[in-house]
């Protein structure tokens, strides 16, 4: 377990989002949410990431085997923990990928922000994780939007959290790269055993690539279970009702068909 949630409500000010949210997050396990628009996937990541105080309920971490409010974490403390990657596209000028990804690192260096051999150790290792090696020193502008999040996936793991958050990764990304970085999201799990959460538009991906699918609906809480078992008993009819299309579960895979 790193993370579980008890009757958390989230939203803001006088405006709930969503209520008494039961939730686990574990080693090892890639979790996809999906949901319409609204219902709250983007404001779940932040609470969980501490930018944003819940309503009521508690988020607790397990850093040590034993649950510690995150409220009671400092931010420095919570960046060791939690890596949050968010949608909003990077413009930095002049500056390499190398240098972006060693960003990372800053929950462990001095005010000054110089790393150590060990630090560039790990921002190395990173770079190979995510398969940039050979681009470590061009600049972040010139490359393609598929190369962007794959440093940023990078700058994330050199947080070394066991933890990793993710609105939207494959947003700007054509066909082949959503499907390549879902899959290297799903590799870093498994073979790094870090907890992974995404929100996603990405259904179809999602269903082919996620441990645990958790599915939002506005205002009535989140379905948890795997791929199989919420096509199997309707769960996305319900949550993406419309009269436009249905869904059609084909021994086991999910088909949209468009009423005309």
């Amino acid at each position: 377990m790193i993370v579980s949630t008890h009757q958390l409500t989230i939203g803001y000010e006088d405006y709930v989002v969503q209520e008494s949210l039961d939730l686990d997050i574990r080693r090892g396990t890639m979790i996809c949410m999906l949901g319409p628009n609204g219902c709250g996937k983007s404001t779940l990541l932040r609470s969980l990431a501490g930018l944003q105080p819940p309503l009521q309920g508690d988020i607790n971490i397990f850093a040590d085997g034993t649950p510690t409010p995150l409220r009671s974490l400092t931010q420095q403390q919570i960046a060791k923990l939690i890596a949050l990657v968010l949608t909003e596209r990077e413009s930095l000028d002049k500056t390499r990928v190398a240098d972006i990804v060693s960003m990372g690192r800053y929950p462990y260096t001095d005010l000054r922000g110089k790393l150590t051999a060990a630090d560039c150790q790990i921002v190395d290792s990173a770079i190979k994780s995510v398969g940039m090696a050979n681009m470590r020193d061009r600049y972040f502008n010139s490359l393609s939007d598929g190369e962007k999040q794959r440093a940023l996936i990078a700058k994330s793991l050199t947080q070394q959290t066991p933890l990793i958050l993710l609105d939207e990764p494959t947003a700007h990304l054509d066909l082949p790269n959503r499907i390549k970085t879902m899959l290297l999201l799903r590799r870093l799990a498994h073979e790094q055993q870090k907890a992974i959460v995404i929100s996603t538009h990405e259904l179809d991906i999602a269903l082919q690539t996620a441990d645990l699918i958790w599915l939002m609906t506005p205002h009535k809480g989140i379905e948890k279970g795997t791929p199989e078992q919420l096509i199997a008993n309707g769960s996305f009819e319900r949550a993406f009702a419309d009269d436009s299309f249905h869904f059609v579960n084909q021994s086991g895979h999910l088909n949209v068909v468009v009423r005309g």
